[in-house]
């Protein structure tokens, strides 16, 4: 009899979240697994936005910790931190947590540079500068940003400013400040402008763009408050101060064919109201939207409703929606049209919100053979619905969890979708289907039993995908609900066989794993982005999976 050579047998391959083989203990005080610290910052620092409560953790507490790792791996492995930070703002789309972690790259590798000249011997850790200023250049993606790491830094560290950090952020100004992006963002509510970030850094403009040096010091002058006559070569700056001189009572009157013009000065939406000093109408919102960028509409579809946009414009909103390439540039997170979706009540916008979601999850696998998809509805996926707290985002982790359960059941060959809390119910995609009104199909459960849910649904499954922030209770029920501890526990290696993977898709990035991870077919997975979706059926496969941004240069 064949012990090895079975119809089971297949490569096992590994993953790069793993965990250690320390146990402590998840919140709801099951089992739970430690990760090694690259792995726990990955989870962490895809969901975490920064100030922002989660249900088992105060935003304070997951700063320092994301901070503190940062901080331990810039000096452990700063090519690999490096890499990561510069992945996490572009690819993975998270900015504040990046703009921190750079800034703690930066101290942490200072810090450890100068205590190890102090110590006698060789020094152990690799300290040479090869990247701190890169890395701050990296993680600067918008016009605003050098001015939010100026923010973090001073409020943290004091107003002496290495000189990496300079230098990284005099670079991204070369590529950040233009005209339009003076006009959009620098405003008096900002403690740093233009003006001061360029003094601070003492950045010069770039070779290739001749205007940057008139720019520059229009923004210093700007600051201070000389009064200086705007250079020829800034006429994007011009034009908006002409349109200022126009008396406020005669600036409705340009607003007919008056797009070009409004584009031309770099005019947005949240400006436009400013200089109308009052509501925006239909005449206004459709003079602006040619120029808005596609979050911007999303973010106004109710708006435009309420205006009475006319149905030719509410078509070319339409159609951008729909257009892949714009949702593609847009960066857009799929939480994002589903909160758009939610505002908007006209049915008009349903269909491009759609084919919008469907882009924005286009990397989301088509997995054949039979899926177990299993999306966690516990209250702990619900800040700010079943508890008060500060600063919590207006899209749930449940929500978001849904959004992903749902696309990738209507995308997989065979499945078997289910929302579980303590207790567990199937919910039956249609072919064809769509993604929204699936979600809305979902609803929330008291307590968490991954095992409960695995045991009730799991039938010979090709493959397992558990949705969730992992911070399941011992047991089984009654033991769930109705004094657990003390309770056999059954893990989910007692209930699905070792040659069927098991990936749980992280939410939330607590410290404790519900399961062991990196190999065995046994994986961790997290954030939404495309390089992540890859992972699957990669690692389905038999193929070993690296980070994302590694993965993603392979």
């Amino acid at each position: 009899m064949s012990r090895f050579n079975t119809r089971a047998a297949r490569p096992r391959a590994t993953s790069p979240v793993t965990t250690t083989g320390e146990h402590t203990a998840t919140y709801e005080a099951a089992t739970g697994y430690l990760r090694d610290s690259k792995s726990e910052l990955y989870l962490l620092a895809v969901h975490n936005r920064v100030a922002t409560d989660t249900f088992y953790e105060t935003g304070t507490t997951r700063d320092d910790r994301y901070r503190q790792l940062v901080r331990e791996l810039a000096v452990l492995d700063p090519a690999w931190t490096a890499s990561f930070l510069a992945w996490l703002r572009t690819h993975g789309n998270m900015r504040t947590a990046a703009i921190v972690g750079a800034a703690e790259f930066v101290h942490a590798r200072l810090h450890a540079s100068k205590t190890a000249a102090l110590r006698p011997g060789p020094i152990a850790v690799d300290i040479a500068p090869h990247s701190d200023r890169a890395v701050i250049a990296s993680v600067l993606q918008r016009p605003d940003e050098p001015g939010e790491l100026l923010g973090y830094w001073t409020t943290h560290y004091g107003r002496r400013l290495p000189q990496p950090l300079k230098r990284g952020i005099a670079d991204a100004t070369q590529r950040l400040y233009t005209e339009r992006a003076l006009l959009k963002y620098d405003t008096d509510s900002h403690g740093y402008r233009f003006g001061d970030v360029l003094e601070l850094v003492h950045a010069a403009p770039a070779a290739n763009r001749p205007w940057q040096g008139d720019l520059f010091k229009h923004a210093i002058d700007r600051r201070h408050n000389r009064a200086e006559d705007v250079p020829a070569q800034l006429a994007t700056i011009r034009a908006r101060n002409d349109l200022h001189r126009v008396p406020v009572q005669e600036r409705r009157a340009l607003l007919a064919g008056g797009a070009d013009r409004l584009a031309a000065a770099g005019m947005t939406w949240e400006s436009l109201a400013g200089w109308l000093q009052g509501p925006l109408d239909a005449a206004a919102w459709e003079a602006v939207i040619p120029s808005m960028g596609l979050m911007a509409l999303a973010r106004n579809l109710r708006n435009f409703d309420e205006a009475g946009v006319s149905d030719a414009v509410a078509q070319a909103v339409a159609a951008r929606l729909a257009d892949p390439d714009e949702v593609r540039r847009s960066r857009m997170f799929p939480f994002r049209v589903w909160a758009a979706y939610k505002a908007a009540p006209n049915l008009r916008w349903a269909h491009p919100l759609e084919q919008a979601l469907n882009h924005s999850l286009a990397n989301v696998p088509a997995l054949s053979g039979h899926t177990l998809i299993l999306v966690d509805r516990s209250p702990s996926m619900f800040p700010g619905f079943y508890y008060s707290t500060a600063n919590t985002s207006d899209i749930s982790l449940a929500e978001q969890a849904a959004i992903f359960g749902a696309a990738l059941a209507l995308r997989a060959e065979n499945p078997t979708l289910v929302e579980f809390g303590g207790t567990s119910r199937e919910i039956t995609p249609k072919k064809g289907g769509s993604a929204l009104p699936l979600v809305e199909q979902f609803g929330s459960i008291d307590g968490t039993d991954i095992p409960s849910a695995v045991k009730k649904h799991f039938s010979g499954h090709d493959r397992v995908i558990v949705v969730t922030d992992e911070q399941t209770r011992p047991g089984w029920l009654p033991s769930n609900m109705i004094s657990y501890q003390g309770m056999p526990e059954t893990r989910i290696d007692d209930l699905i066989p070792a040659s069927v993977p098991v990936y749980m898709w992280n939410m939330a990035g607590y410290r404790p794993g519900a399961t062991p991870a990196g190999g065995r077919n046994r994986h961790t997975l997290g954030g939404l982005s495309d390089a992540a979706f890859s992972l699957i059926p990669l690692l389905d496969a038999g193929r070993d999976a690296r980070w994302p941004w590694e993965q993603a240069d392979a």
